[in-house]
């Protein structure tokens, strides 16, 4: 195995790909206007994650679990985001995932990224269905920010080491805790704390902005 040289923690929604997720679930589930808007107004920060996602979630009740092989097919990575990924590795860069998201999604995402660390939310099913409720810990912006620290210890890293690569308010915490936390297509209230973004989706307009890149 490649000596690991750097930890890159990346954002899902929004961020490694272009949608929300959520908002292709409440799609398919015939609510897609109001999930949207209480999407919106929790990455802008008005609405506190946990109790935004919650109602979402609820919002969702009665999908069947088919409904992640319909959306997965409707999402697109941001462009050169595959490539990101696979310099970074070639870098002996460690990449992984966490997100606000779900599971099923998040999941496939890592692995056709071949991306072996990630964090998701948990949607409770029961007999093929979903039940509108979550199931564990909720992938919150400290509980993101404490995975990334808790990867980060386990790889023996230092801070400085570490990239962070996100686009809401609950990806506030880890870029500010991150050696260098990249804004990426962000919400205006993440570009007036954090100095360095990228506003055009793209991924390579991140790789100039990493230092210890040889």
């Amino acid at each position: 195995m490649t000596q690991v040289m750097g930890l890159c923690v990346m954002d899902v929604d929004g961020t490694l790909i272009a949608e929300e997720v959520i908002d292709l679930l409440g799609k398919e589930a015939g609510c897609e206007e109001e999930i949207s808007q209480i999407t919106s107004q929790a990455m802008r920060g008005e609405l506190d994650f946990e109790t935004s996602l919650r109602s979402r979630v609820a919002l969702l009740k009665g999908l069947p679990i088919s409904v992640f092989d319909t959306v997965f097919k409707s999402i697109h990575l941001s462009k050169n985001a595959q490539e990101f990924v696979s310099i970074l590795q070639k870098k002996g860069i460690l990449v992984g995932l966490v997100s606000g998201g779900f599971t099923p999604i998040v999941e496939r995402l890592a692995e056709s990224l071949g991306i072996y660390y990630f964090s998701a939310n948990q949607l409770e099913v029961k007999d093929g269905f979903l039940t509108g409720k979550l199931v564990g810990e909720i992938v919150t912006g400290q509980v993101k920010n404490a995975i990334l620290e808790e990867w980060r210890t386990e790889l023996g890293l230092p801070r400085e080491k570490t990239i962070v690569i996100g686009d809401g308010a609950n990806d506030l915490l880890m870029l500010k805790t991150a050696g260098h936390g990249i804004a990426f297509c962000a919400k205006e209230v993440v570009k007036a704390e954090i100095a360095c973004h990228v506003d055009k989706r793209d991924f390579l307009e991140v790789l100039p902005l990493i230092d210890f890149l040889e």
